[in-house]
């Protein structure tokens, strides 16, 4: 008798459950069931159909059920919302527009169900838009019409995107955050740059702040400047996403501290023949021993291609996730791979911390634009903990590359080894990676002592080994003692430097702050370089001191 199967789910980690099985069984029965209308659509894209950017609504259905039994044979329900699992009875209830309410029985069952996404509760809650599916784009595309603002709570990945897009459909944008910056996948000398490009488009920034009521035409944020009344003839909550977990914790299920459903390394829930995946399924943490939530299709694709493969005995080798992650706002790029400086101390795991601001090409050849880079390292082993990238080109492609370097339990040290591509309009002959691995080894060593942004004190001796046309366009302050010896001049000039004091010694980026460092050391010195230069200690002072 031919294995049955029922999905609840219809999107990235179900579908790829449903053909994947497909694949490897053809006698099994099949059955998706989908809540709402549509199914696997490309919800990675709905924000650019809201902006125009998609023109064709059309290209966000990229199957339908009917394009699913020809090709697949599959059994896909839409308007099919399951409101019960029995474990012990094998059995989903369901609640169908066009046939009412049915029962069916399963062999195995995936729960896909997905996140659901957070919406403030607030006075006026239920006027805020969200974006989960073709429907929910529908509604704000809709509402967009004759709307001349619009206000978006929540500055993550999603909002940050919605935001955008809204700008490039002509409405004054004003995004709203908690947090005390935009994007906390990122630390705040990167995000920083973020939050600039934002508001040299035009979009008004406040974090630190909540949208405390939403009214017919306005949100009230309150925050650090008290509170404020801004025009909103559109309203858009983007704060994040919970994993639906509500039929799992109906049936029994157990469920991870982190809210997601608890699963093994083949994505089995607690009850047998029960599996979890995608949004709504704590996953395995590359970084530490307990689970992570992290809602991205690429996870949600690949975990549900594994989940097929273990309901058909096929061998699975569990992979624990990293999270990878990338967005681009009017033209930057962010891009982040692993903890973040933040999370580290959180958990107060010991790391190194490493900034360098490359060209993302030969500065020779024509549109080289610089990136922000930033590595964190374990101290003892040398294994990269987490990366971050910001620019207008190549900074996903080094966050791939470092990604990739993770999965592979690389050391830091040995990023730079990797042989890259090189041409000058694609990268340098030491490309950033290379750099960044030079960076580690040298700290690794102890050849280099380094100190960051924010451990500068008053008390350190500061030299800038700039030129002084460099020095004049803006300096490091510390309310102590500053000189500028150009580094050509240091081996001459240092016996200006005082021996009983850390010397901290910084360029625009780092780099020549290394040779003057070494110089120094070899002097007698108490010298540390500045990680990341001048330009990691402005966009760190941007981050901390804005009004």
């Amino acid at each position: 008798m031919a294995h049955k199967v029922v999905i609840i789910g219809a999107v990235a980690a179900g579908m790829s459950a449903a053909t994947r099985l497909r694949r490897l069984d053809e006698d099994a029965h099949i059955v998706v069931l989908e809540a709402g209308e549509h199914v696997s659509f490309a919800n990675c894209g709905l924000p650019y159909y809201a902006g125009g950017v998609i023109e064709d609504r059309e290209d966000l259905l990229l199957q339908t059920p009917e394009s699913l039994r020809a090709r697949f044979n599959l059994d896909v329900r839409t308007r099919s919302r399951a409101t019960s699992i029995d474990p012990q009875a094998k059995t989903v209830t369901i609640d169908s527009r066009e046939h009412g309410l049915m029962i069916e029985s399963f062999d195995s069952l995936i729960l896909a169900p997905g996140a659901r996404p957070v919406v403030p509760p607030i006075p006026g809650a239920e006027r805020a838009l969200t974006l989960r599916d073709v429907a929910d784009v529908d509604r704000m595309v809709a509402r967009m019409d004759g709307a001349a603002s619009a206000v978006v709570i929540g500055a993550g990945f999603v909002g940050l995107e919605v935001a955008e897009n809204l700008a490039l459909r002509g409405l004054k944008v004003t995004v709203v955050e908690m947090a005390d910056q935009v994007l906390t996948a990122l630390d705040p000398e990167l995000a920083i740059r973020i939050e600039e490009r934002l508001t040299s488009n035009g979009i008004h920034v406040t974090t630190g702040s909540r949208a405390s009521e939403i009214a017919d035409d306005a949100v009230v944020i309150t925050g650090p400047n008290g509170t404020q009344r801004v025009a909103a003839d559109l309203v858009i909550a983007a704060i994040g996403v919970t994993p639906d977990t509500h039929l799992a914790r109906d049936a029994g299920l157990a469920i991870a501290p982190n809210g997601g459903i608890a699963v093994d390394e083949a994505m089995r829930t607690s009850a047998e023949h029960i599996y979890a995946v995608g949004d709504a399924a704590a996953k395995a943490d590359a970084f530490g021993d307990s689970s992570v939530l992290i809602p991205l299709a690429n996870l949600a694709n690949r975990h549900g291609r594994r989940v097929a493969d273990t309901i058909t005995g096929r061998d699975v080798s569990p992979v624990a996730s990293i999270g990878t992650a990338v967005v681009g706002v009017f033209g930057l790029t962010a891009a982040v791979t692993g903890r973040t400086e933040r999370r580290l101390r959180t958990e107060g795991r010991p790391y190194r911390a490493l900034h360098t601001h490359p060209l993302n090409h030969a500065g020779y050849y024509p549109g080289a634009s610089a990136l922000a880079l930033k590595l964190l390292v374990d101290p003892t082993t040398d294994l990269i903990l987490g990366a971050q990238a910001v620019g207008e080109s190549g900074a996903d492609k080094r966050i791939d590359i470092i990604a990739t370097a993770i999965r592979g339990g690389l050391r830091a040290s040995e990023l730079a080894d990797l042989e890259l591509a090189y041409a000058p309009a694609y990268g340098s002959a030491k490309d950033p990676v290379n750099m960044l691995g030079y960076l580690a080894e040298n700290a690794a060593t102890g050849d280099t002592p380094s100190i960051q942004w924010h451990e500068l004190t008053a008390a350190d001796f500061v030299v800038d080994v700039r030129t002084a046309a460099e020095h004049g366009r803006g300096a490091v302050f510390t309310g102590g003692d500053t000189v500028n010896i150009d580094l050509n001049d240091l081996r001459a000039r240092h016996q200006e430097l005082p021996r009983d004091r850390r010397v901290v010694v910084h360029c625009q980026v780092g780099q020549r702050g290394h040779t003057a460092t070494r110089l120094l050391r070899q002097l007698g010195y108490d010298a540390v370089n500045l990680d990341g230069g001048y330009l990691t200690w402005r966009d760190g002072q941007a981050a901390t001191t804005r009004p």
